[in-house]
């Protein structure tokens, strides 16, 4: 459960910032930490109680107050980045999980972006491999991490094709997609041998099937599918490693890291306008529960974004 109450303002360390947050964005995970699953996740959570009892980690806001050991920022600076109980009008973090905000964002959009848009690069750039000219598919293209991930597969070079319901086949054109599929009316996995990688963000067909629509020699990337409700919630990224051998294409799972790097190369994207945030919606603070069912259900459309001050 989530209360909405106040809480006294967070202490600044030696090698943090204090940020006056100005908007929050919200991921599935998020969700799942409030809930406390999959259970073995609550080695980190929290066994009995969250160890952060404000959810939240992505962020967007001005530097209020700069530890001793601070270099990149000063107060003043407008960031973007990491930060635990980033639902609140103040939160702290270490200067190594934020990075400039790109002057052309809101402070809506650029809070949408570092968990979505950094685990689309690294599943495309480390994990897929994807070079120019590549064919690559994104299975729930229209959805928070599918609307960056068509846009970085693009900025790498590849041809990309989209699979969305009927209902977000413009939004997911709109994002550039070289060609689109309504999952309703045709299935991907009926064009064996089409894609060099896959990009797989929901995980609604077996791994055996799914793999067959890559070329030989490419890689099938698995991002979602698993019960978060079972023990650990990556079974299907356990059956994806022992899969992986007895076939010629190469299935891996995805395992996004927050990375401060891989942030400031996210960053040069949105600057150049070659990857833009799709917002779904802007919520007040006092909305968190809602949001966050509203993204549990699976119909956010682009991100979900709170707006805090």
């Amino acid at each position: 459960v989530l209360r909405h109450e106040s809480v006294a303002i967070p202490t600044v360390g030696p090698d943090e910032v204090r940020i006056r947050v100005k908007a929050a964005g919200l991921n599935r995970g998020d969700a799942l930490a409030v809930e406390g699953i999959p259970y073995a996740a609550r080695l980190s959570y929290g066994m009995t109680r969250p160890k952060h009892p404000i959810p939240g980690s992505d962020i967007a806001g001005v530097v209020e107050a700069a530890g001793s050991a601070v270099t990149k920022f000063q107060p003043g600076s407008e960031v973007f980045g990491w930060s635990d109980g980033a639902f609140a009008e103040y939160a702290t973090t270490s200067e190594h999980m934020l990075a400039e905000k790109p002057e052309r964002l809101t402070f809506e959009q650029a809070a949408s972006t570092p968990s979505a848009g950094v685990a689309a690069l690294q599943g495309l750039r480390d994990v897929g491999r994807v070079e120019r000219g590549h064919e690559v598919l994104v299975v729930g293209a229209s959805g928070g991490l599918g609307t960056f991930a068509v846009q970085i597969a693009k900025a790498l070079g590849a041809v990309v094709t989209g699979v969305s319901g009927t209902s977000g086949i413009q939004l997911v054109r709109s994002t550039g997609a070289d060609h689109v599929i309504d999952y309703h009316t045709e299935d991907f996995t009926s064009h064996p041998g089409r894609y060099d990688v896959i990009l797989d963000l929901v995980g609604s067909h077996t791994l055996a099937s799914a793999r067959r629509a890559v070329r030989d020699g490419g890689t099938y990337v698995v991002v979602a599918g698993g019960n978060p409700r079972s023990l650990t919630g990556t079974s299907r990224f356990a059956h994806a490693v022992l899969a992986s051998p007895f076939g010629p294409q190469t299935i891996r799972p995805l395992f996004s890291k927050k990375n401060g790097d891989d942030l400031a190369q996210l960053r040069a994207l949105l600057d150049a306008g070659d990857v833009v945030p799709v917002i779904d919606s802007v919520r007040d603070l006092a909305d968190a529960p809602e949001a966050l069912r509203y993204i549990n259900a699976g119909h956010a459309r682009g991100k979900v974004v709170l707006a805090i001050s």
